[in-house]
């Protein structure tokens, strides 16, 4: 699973889980996994690239 491929989950997750917003990578892999998002638990490096992109996306979700 790529990072482009993730980006739609995790944009789902914070828009549903909004607790999650500011949690770390690491702590995603397990979430998304036992959320029922992905299949398999994806590399860490991938979640971070597509909360990057996530967190950036939509200005509501930007740091103040």
């Amino acid at each position: 699973m790529s990072a482009w491929q993730l980006f739609p989950a995790i944009r789902n997750l914070y828009s549903r889980h909004p607790e999650y917003f500011y949690h770390e990578p690491w702590e995603l892999q397990h979430v998304l996994f036992s959320l029922g998002y992905v299949d398999d638990l994806a590399e860490e490096a991938e979640i971070a690239a597509a909360v990057n992109v996530a967190r950036s996306d939509w200005p509501q979700w930007r740091a103040a």
